[in-house]
């Protein structure tokens, strides 16, 4: 049961309907995650846009940013955020295979790239929690950084960073607020890793 009582769409405040009726118009109804956060006024109509602008095209391609969003998600052990990215991961061209690959943290297969954000999402999520700052201050190893840094120019570390950042707040605000799962459930050999 959800933490929070979650909305119909006749129960959103009006700032959020604009919001709110573009996002039924593309998935065809009220996500749960929605419903809850229209618990909060005004909250949706910042939300969504935003989300869309950090996950859609951009300079970063947007098959890492589905594979760092499925690692983030199962690592978070949130099964509603795993449903989500493996239902965009899949309908944008990425094989249960490598969803599967990507929840075991097996990398091998994956581009350099790929294995890169893979790994900067591991230690963002995992890492970056237990490490004090004295012990490193982004809590993300040095040898990561540097190949990250290699590798991406800096508008595509920043949507990087920033897209493991908003599945972590997403997925453990999902995870809490223990919302039902609104899309088909994640791939058996994703669901056993959650």
């Amino acid at each position: 049961m959800s933490l929070v009582p979650l909305l119909a769409s006749d129960q959103f405040s009006s700032v959020d309907q604009p919001t709110l009726a573009q996002g039924v118009n593309a998935y065809g109804q009220v996500l749960n995650t929605w419903a809850a956060i229209g618990n909060s006024p005004g909250l949706l109509a910042t939300y969504l846009p935003f989300l869309r602008q950090v996950n859609g095209p951009g300079a970063l391609e947007e098959r890492v940013k589905e594979l760092v969003a499925v690692r983030v998600a199962v690592l978070n052990h949130c099964r509603y955020t795993a449903s989500h990215r493996c239902t965009s991961a899949l309908a944008k061209g990425v094989g249960v295979d490598e969803l599967t690959a990507v929840a075991g943290g097996e990398l091998e297969g994956f581009t350099e790239r790929e294995r890169l954000a893979l790994q900067l999402a591991e230690e963002i999520t995992v890492a970056v929690p237990t490490v004090p700052v004295e012990g490193g201050l982004t809590g993300v190893s040095a040898s990561v950084r540097d190949d990250v840094q290699r590798v991406f120019d800096a508008a595509q570390v920043v949507e990087l960073v920033m897209s493991i950042s908003i599945w972590n707040a997403l997925s453990r605000f999902h995870r809490v607020m223990a919302l039902d799962l609104d899309m088909p459930e994640p791939p058996t050999l994703v669901e056993i890793h959650l």
